[in-house]
């Protein structure tokens, strides 16, 4: 059976059990199943067939559920494109893979980019259905198309992995016996649907009955709020990326959690689980081409200090081989590009033949005819207890917070811009310990740009991870004998060399200083004005949750991270400060405010 036959089998057996929980909504299996219905019908009498591409511009929410489980129903794969993205990169996505229907929900609808396709509104969905539908002429194989799913492009264009029943079956299985789902689980939702752990965070639930929780936006950064929501709505697995799994771990959890596997993965985790802590943990790692996940391993509490968190071993039908240039196996112990082979490999990328062919080369190693291996691009090395440990990439490729983004793709778009004439983006790691993209660039000659110009340019084609949040001027690209870009030798950021933004203006206030100095630290910029946007100079939800901390740490007032979102330029934050302090000392007495005062770095006056 494939993965639409299963839920539907739940909405059978147990009809009324809750599916999906997004809010305040509740779908159960029944409902669920139905609403999927109806949409395949309404697919299927536009003569879809089998395999055809259908995109969904669907946020992350039970409706992106229903419209998955539709298009899977009526034989399609689906092509989810998040709304949030930026329009030029929906378009692309959209044409690339031949998308001739696109499904949205109305709230949304007005976002979608014109093209050449259908748009199905997912509220008018015909109601008339009976359950009589059937889901298609042709039988459905494993070899069919279930997905696709866009990753960042070297070439400036994002490229599409086609992903198979047969290829989702196995994840699915797997995570199955892996993680002993049941019924009885409740399970997390917190990636956007344009990201292959969506994929992860929904099929291998619904296919064993168990609830998905749509965790709220506000709560996908903030360590303690989503601790204290899992516990709340009895959360038993949960997937969140490294960088919040990392900050989940260091809390205090209640004995008593709910919770029974944290899963981590999508960047190098570099901390063990500490001892004590009431769930496992377990670090996986997977390329979109080879179904969300191809390695995985329980972490034990407390780990070596000499030592990093392994990345497991492969999953149920997958392999993992470490090899030499010539694609030959290396020894244990030495380093060498991981391949995958085995179920978990996809179909490769759509129309685009020449790339498919390099990176998903026949598969030497077991014998099969027509198997496929896939070239990671990853280094790693196999420890002597068949563990493997990940080392980084072998190209230029970067991964942040989770996001694999191709520099090429940002430096092809750069490009465009008139006053660019060379650019060159890369990642450095802050003083938080953060990783921030950085751009260089050469100008052409008698034409300028400011940062706050390049930025808002940048943002009408690319998603926000993908912004550079510092740009330096150079005057010419720094080369190797050999003539190739010598990334080794490009300058550190400093005021002197990095691009001003529209106007700079210095803190005024002693908490201005004080903030701006934090903020120089924690994000790598070289300076901050009193105008500057935490979050167009790489701040993050995440980072804005440590800088909520670190305020309140300082000067022991309250802050929401919504007042970071509402209030983002230095000078709207120490404002905010300004506010908190100013209510906290109206409540003391003289003496008191007076040492809370003295208690406070430097000599902030308010």
């Amino acid at each position: 059976m494939l993965v639409h036959q299963l839920v539907e089998a739940n909405a059978k057996s147990t009809p009324d059990t809750i599916a999906i929980q997004d809010g305040q909504r509740q779908i159960t299996y029944r409902e669920l199943d139905q609403n999927a219905a109806r949409l395949a019908e309404s697919l299927i009498r536009r003569a879809l067939c089998v395999g055809a591409k259908v995109g969904l511009f669907v946020p992350r929410s039970a409706d992106f559920a229903i419209a998955a489980l539709g298009v899977l129903k009526a034989g399609a794969a689906y092509v989810p494109v998040d709304p949030s993205d930026a329009p030029a990169r929906v378009q692309a996505a959209l044409e690339d893979s031949g998308c001739k229907l696109v499904i949205a929900p109305r709230s949304v609808l007005d976002r979608l980019p014109a093209g050449n396709w259908e748009s199905i509104v997912l509220d008018d969905v015909d109601s008339s259905y009976t359950g009589g539908h059937k889901t298609t002429t042709k039988q459905i194989e494993g070899d069919d198309l279930a997905y696709v799913i866009f990753t960042s492009g070297s070439t400036g264009r994002p490229k599409g992995v086609q992903i198979t029943h047969a290829n989702l079956l196995n994840l699915i299985h797997w995570h199955i016996r892996a993680f002993d789902v049941t019924c009885a689980d409740h399970a997390t939702m917190q990636a956007s649907p344009g990201f292959d752990a969506a994929v992860w965070e929904l099929w291998p639930y619904l296919v064993a009955g168990a609830t998905v929780h749509i965790v709220e936006d506000a709560l996908r950064a903030d360590a303690p709020s989503l601790r204290d929501w899992i516990s709340a709505k009895g959360i038993t697995i949960t997937f969140l990326p490294t960088a919040v799994a990392e900050s989940m771990i260091a809390l205090e959890w209640p004995a008593e959690a709910s919770l029974r596997y944290m899963l981590t993965g999508a960047d190098v985790l570099h901390r063990f689980p500490p001892p004590g802590l009431p769930f496992k943990l377990v670090n996986n790692y997977g390329p979109t081409e080879c179904t969300v996940v191809t390695t995985s391993g329980l972490l034990s509490p407390g780990g070596s200090s000499t030592s990093v968190p392994t990345i497991g071993r492969a999953i149920d039908n997958v392999q993992v081989y470490i090899v030499d240039e010539q694609l030959q196996p290396v020894p244990c112990g030495v380093a060498g590009e991981l391949l995958v082979g085995g179920a978990g490999v996809g179909r490769g990328y759509i129309n685009l033949p020449e790339l498919s062919k390099e990176k998903f080369p026949s598969d030497c190693f077991s014998g099969i005819e027509g198997a496929r291996l896939y070239r990671t691009g990853d280094l790693a090395r196999k420890e002597p207890d068949g563990q493997i440990t990940f080392l980084g990439r072998l190209d230029n490729q970067i991964k942040i917070r989770g996001y694999r983004i191709e520099p090429g793709e940002i430096e092809a778009v750069m490009h465009r811009h008139p006053a660019i004439q060379t650019s060159i983006v890369t990642a450095r790691t802050t003083d938080s310990g953060d990783r921030s993209l950085v751009a260089y660039v050469v100008m052409k000659p008698d034409i300028s740009a400011s940062a706050s110009e390049l930025r808002t340019f940048l943002s009408s084609y690319l998603p926000d991870h993908m912004i550079p949040g510092t740009f330096v001027n150079l005057a010419e690209v720094p080369l190797t004998t050999s003539g190739k870009i010598d990334r080794m030798s490009l300058p550190a950021p400093s005021p002197e060399s990095t691009l001003p933004e529209d106007h700079f203006e210095a803190p005024e206030s002693e908490i201005e200083y004080w903030l701006a100095d934090f903020l120089v630290k924690m994000l790598g910029v070289p300076r901050i004005s009193r105008n500057d946007n935490f979050f167009r100079l790489g701040g993050h939800s995440l980072l804005g949750a440590q800088l909520i901390a670190k305020i309140q740490q300082t000067f022991d007032i309250e802050l929401s991270l919504r007042s970071l979102f509402d209030h983002p330029t230095v000078s709207g934050i120490a404002a905010e400060i300004t506010a908190g302090i100013h209510a906290k000392l109206n409540q003391m007495t003289d003496d008191e405010a007076r040492a809370i005062l003295e208690s406070y770095p430097g000599e902030i006056a308010v």
